[in-house]
């Protein structure tokens, strides 16, 4: 359900609100400034002041210089605008809205691809692009500003490094791993950026993974400072939870990594999480028998238009808006989804098919979907069916056709 740009890993302000960095970076006097590339020899010396320590920290080797550069703040439009291009097709958009606009999630008017680039050019402050291997900083920040950008981008340069992040995040699979793969990879930036900031400030080192409570305090932060950007605070939820979730859920996720597995590993390679249930319930990601979640396919004699999945962060999102569950207690048990759009003489229609854990989990949210309001709102159908021997449900909306259903178990592609 995550939409993000290529592999393009955007600095959002709104992550890094209430940090107070110092303004300049301590320069050793045994600096190797052969470690960055820069035009800018002031812009280079900082970088490299500040890289052995991150790459230290988040337990990864240097292998090559990185290159880091301005970037114009009048620039930023058009090349997002060409990304978006590249990455969301307009009918590929067109199609995202009018799956999620039947699920509720999102009204059928919405310009997705106006949205999101508002969403971007608000937040985004600098961004490490793994195509061209570059950190690009905006040339309108302020001293601290900059110093918080290089702290946590110059930790991407250093991942990309180890295991290139667009492979990571290649649309070459579904929208739920890469949304569960930019989680840990903002969620470890964000740790290793908030511990050097720490030891800048107070003079002392600092483990986060040590200390109490550290995801919990990062909650309220993130939800205060939303009303502080207008086109967060009205994007729908489920794109303004899809740009919060990797710096939130992730940093949890990061945590319970270095807690569970001694050497505070680098989210990355055998660590990495498949799914938003994996980030959700890091318990579920770690040792031999990681759940890895089954892989859907559905087959129709109609054309398919659009066939994706939303996760059990977009399926907790549906049940807690559009089934009015706060608790989103019946997206607990997913082990797999995916949704097919058709396009039928008769309007849209959608299937989302769910595998479950167990036949409870599968049956509380059938409940929970028969007795909505929303059911009644969309002339939503929902079944309990077995696939393969397994718990599933299906909900229909509109003139469905006759889709049938297999399974097969591995992350989804």
């Amino acid at each position: 359900m995550g939409f993000m740009i290529g592999g393009l890993l955007l600095v959002g302000s709104l992550a890094f609100t209430g940090c107070d960095a110092p303004a300049a970076a301590v320069v050793s006097a045994h600096q190797d400034t052969t470690l960055v590339l820069s035009t800018d020899p002031d812009l280079r010396n900082r970088a490299a002041a500040l890289l052995p320590d991150l790459a230290e920290r988040a337990g990864l080797e240097l292998v090559r210089p990185v290159r880091v550069e301005w970037r114009a703040r009048a620039d930023l439009e058009t090349y997002l605008r060409e990304k978006v291009e590249e990455e969301l097709p307009s009918e590929e958009a067109d199609n995202i809205v009018r799956s999620y606009a039947l699920l509720g999630l999102v009204p059928p008017d919405l310009a997705l691809r106006d949205v999101l680039m508002g969403l971007y050019l608000e937040q985004v402050v600098g961004f490490y692009d793994p195509d061209s291997t570059a950190l690009w900083v905006m040339d309108d920040q302020g001293e601290s500003d900059v110093q918080t950008v290089l702290l946590h981008e110059l930790v991407h340069a250093v991942q990309d490094q180890a295991t290139p992040l667009d492979s990571l995040m290649s649309k070459r699979w579904r929208s739920d791993r890469r949304t569960a793969a930019q989680a840990a990879i903002e969620g470890h930036a964000t740790l290793i950026m908030l511990e050097a900031l720490s030891a800048q400030v107070s003079g002392r080192d600092v483990d986060l993974s040590a200390l109490p409570g550290v995801a919990d305090m990062l909650g309220p932060t993130l939800a205060a400072a939303t009303a502080q950007f207008p086109a967060l605070a009205s994007a729908p939820r489920i794109l303004r939870d899809g740009l919060l979730f990797p710096y939130l859920a992730g940093a949890g996720f990061v945590l319970e990594l270095w807690t569970a597995t001694p050497g505070r590993p680098a989210p990355i390679g055998d660590h990495l999480p498949v799914s938003t249930e994996q980030v959700l319930h890091p318990d579920r990601a770690f040792g031999a028998d990681r759940d890895a979640p089954v892989e859907l396919k559905l087959e129709s004699a109609v054309p398919l238009r659009y066939e994706e999945q939303l996760g059990e962060l977009g399926l907790r999102i549906f049940v807690q808006d559009q089934l009015g569950e706060p608790s989103g207690d019946s997206a607990l048990g997913w082990d797999g989804d995916t949704f097919a759009l058709y396009e039928t003489p008769s309007g849209d229609a959608l299937t989302w098919v769910i595998v479950w854990d167990d036949v409870p989990a599968r049956d509380r949210f059938v409940r929970a979907v028969a007795g909505s309001e929303w059911a009644g709102r969309s002339g939503a159908v929902v079944v309990a069916e077995t696939v393969s021997g397994r718990a599933a449900s299906r909900v229909s909306v509109g003139p469905v056709p006759d889709v049938a259903v297999t399974l097969s178990v591995g992350p989804s592609r």
